[in-house]
Parts: C-alpha cells; structure tokens; sequence
C-alpha cells in the first residue's frame, strides 16, 4: 500500500471513564438490548443475558457501538473497531488519570 492510499486511515483512539451510578438501569438496558436482538438464538440470549446481569462492564460493552461515534460525521466510512469495557479502580486524585498531563512517565 502506497503512502497516498495509506494515509486515508486514521486511528481514533477514545478512553472514556464513566461512573456506574445505577446499576439495576444498566442492566436493564443491556437486557432489553438482548431480548431484542432478533439475531440471537436462544442459548446465546441467554448467555448474554447472565453476562451483562453479573457484570456492569458487560452491560455497559453491549450497549455502547462504536459505529455511533462516527455514524453522522460527514466523509468518513467506518473501517473496522473494537471496543472492550472493565471495571477498574479509579482515583480521580491520582496523577495516573490526569488527561491534560501530556507524559507517559515520570
């Protein structure tokens, strides 16, 4: 691939932080989601159901489509993504989750 043919990708890299503030809603979007996913057969319903009712992770990867952060920008096909989600621990203290500290390390 030339240069010129290359250079009409972009990488958009997101991370986003967000605070489980009621859990029950999440899921039960998550659930809602599944039980209308006409492509699901039965064991995987039931499968991702048990996912995104044991995990807010789960619930909150199977709402979010990244597809929707493109989808109205004019110019742009997506290409390909990926996303994941994971509780982690959070310290909105700590220099670790400063986004407008520009280094990667001390």
């Amino acid at each position: 691939m030339s240069t010129d043919e290359s250079s009409r990708f972009v990488r958009l890299r997101v991370e986003l932080v967000l605070e489980i503030s009621d859990s029950g809603k999440l899921t039960g979007a998550a659930v809602d989601r599944i039980d209308g996913d006409g492509s699901l057969h039965d064991d995987e319903r039931g499968h991702a159901r048990t996912s995104v009712s044991s995990d807010a992770a789960e619930a909150l990867a199977y709402l979010v489509d990244p597809l929707d952060v493109v989808r109205e920008v004019p110019g742009v096909e997506l290409t390909q993504a990926s996303w994941s989600s994971e509780q982690i621990d959070y310290d909105p203290a700590s220099r670790e989750w400063d986004l407008d500290d520009d280094s990667e390390d001390d």
